[in-house]
């Protein structure tokens, strides 16, 4: 029996801490195991016996990159368990918030985290100094989507100006102008970055994904549509509990997250473009067709351009949003708080996120379920790494531990959120 090893210590340009194990004997990968080691963090507990109100300001410190996803989350399904529907303008300056998180944290990934694996770099340090002109595009990109953030949320990082019900404060119409110029400059950024990214080589993978996503009415999902697959789920919120479940794994302080009866799917960019493709705005549709995206894209590692189409619509949407807005009479819709449960889905940059909250009549929480993208996600990851790894395993050590890694960051896992540096172990046998 032949076994091989190959140890990657660190692996950078991922976020968290976690290592990775996989076993091929005699050619064929018989294991690979996401190890997630990275303490858990007990947001959960640190929410129960909490005010209602609070849970925004909390759930926001789970992630510095997606902030708004995590707080948003917990907005809606306070809202769902209270019996608030927030609509017209306040409903619209949420999905601009989302627009501007999208843009910033799309635009993260695909310059600083994934595009060196492309191009044949380290880090996105290495690749400035050859491409100046690339990561100041991106970091000029990344900026649009800050502002936008900055302007609704009260600050870039963990905003503060989200409330259930609504917002602490509304924008007046000259305040968004700004924004539109940024924008303008902005989308034209991500056109051209939809463009370089098509450019990229690809292996020829494809994986028979069991797509899942917010399907929106009429629009492309942030947190609005119900739960849907490529495969016939269609269900809302408060029924997640029903049809997806999560079990400890020995190896990752994450727990994985599977459907009853069917086993791993895929949330994230991938799975919103496969449901919701018809709902992207024309220029981000012809821009998806020019890069030679099908309506369905099952290669993840042409996830990258996916991104991409993402923040050009984004963009659009932005700029669609501050057109027509107009400002609201209030800027929140108050509250009673009353013994009642409630539930959410929202789509983070990542990949969907639900979130469960039981509270008591005084409005304190009793308990709290938080279900990030990456937990959702670290099934289908170890599958992809044994289905494509066994087609890998006669490159040379060097070669097939970047693939494997490069594999990984396909999904931009966040393993804090669910963790920065991967330990990789292949075992090969001998």
């Amino acid at each position: 029996m032949k076994i091989r090893t190959i140890k990657v210590d660190q692996l950078a340009r991922v976020e968290g801490e976690g290592a990775l194990k996989v076993v091929a004997r005699d050619g064929v990968v018989q294991s690979a195991e996401l190890n997630i080691f990275e303490p858990p963090r007990f947001f959960e507990a640190f929410l129960r016996d909490r005010l209602y109100a609070e849970a925004p300001d909390i759930t926001a410190r789970i992630c510095g990159i997606c902030p708004v996803a995590y707080q948003m989350s917990a907005v809606h399904a306070m809202e769902n368990a209270l019996g608030v529907v927030v609509d017209g303008p306040l409903r619209e300056l949420r999905r601009l918030i989302y627009c501007g998180e999208w843009i910033e944290s799309h635009t993260l990934h695909v310059y600083m985290l994934h595009a060196p694996d492309f191009l044949g770099y380290e880090g996105a340090i290495e690749m400035a100094r050859d491409h100046a002109d690339i990561v100041r595009r991106g970091l000029d990109l990344k900026r649009a989507g800050n502002s936008i953030i900055a302007l609704l949320g009260g600050r870039e990082i963990h905003p503060i100006n989200v409330r259930v019900g609504g917002f602490y404060r509304t924008p007046r119409k000259r305040e968004l102008e700004p924004l539109a110029e940024e924008l303008k400059r902005a989308r034209d950024l991500a056109l051209a970055t939809v463009r370089w990214t098509a450019g990229f080589d690809f292996p020829d993978v494809v994986r028979d994904y069991e797509f899942v996503s917010l399907r929106g009415d009429g629009e492309y999902p942030f947190s609005n549509g119900r739960i849907a697959s490529s495969r016939g789920l269609d269900i809302a919120a408060a029924e997640y509990d029903e049809h997806f479940e999560e079990t400890q794994v020995e190896h990752s302080t994450a727990l994985h997250a599977h459907i009853k009866a069917r086993g791993p799917y895929l949330t994230g960019p991938l799975a919103r473009y496969a449901l919701n493709v018809a709902a992207l705005s024309p220029l981000a549709r012809e821009a998806a067709r020019e890069a030679g995206l099908e309506a369905v894209c099952a290669n993840p590692f042409r996830s990258i351009v996916v991104r991409a189409v993402e923040v050009l619509y984004a963009c659009d949407e932005a700029l669609r949003i501050i057109e027509d807005y107009e400002e609201p009479v209030r800027p929140a819709i108050d509250i009673e708080p009353c013994a009642s449960t409630g539930y959410a889905a929202t789509e983070a940059p990542r990949g969907m996120l639900y979130h469960r909250y039981r509270l008591n009549a005084d409005g304190k929480i009793a308990d709290a379920r938080i279900v990030p993208p990456t937990s959702q996600n670290q099934p289908s990851i170890e599958e992809d790494l044994k289905t494509f790894a066994t087609a890998w395993l006669d490159l040379p050590d060097e070669v097939l531990r970047r693939r494997c890694e490069q594999t990984i960051r396909n999904h931009d896992p966040c393993i804090s959120c669910a963790t920065h540096f991967l330990r990789l172990e292949i075992d090969r046998g001998g």
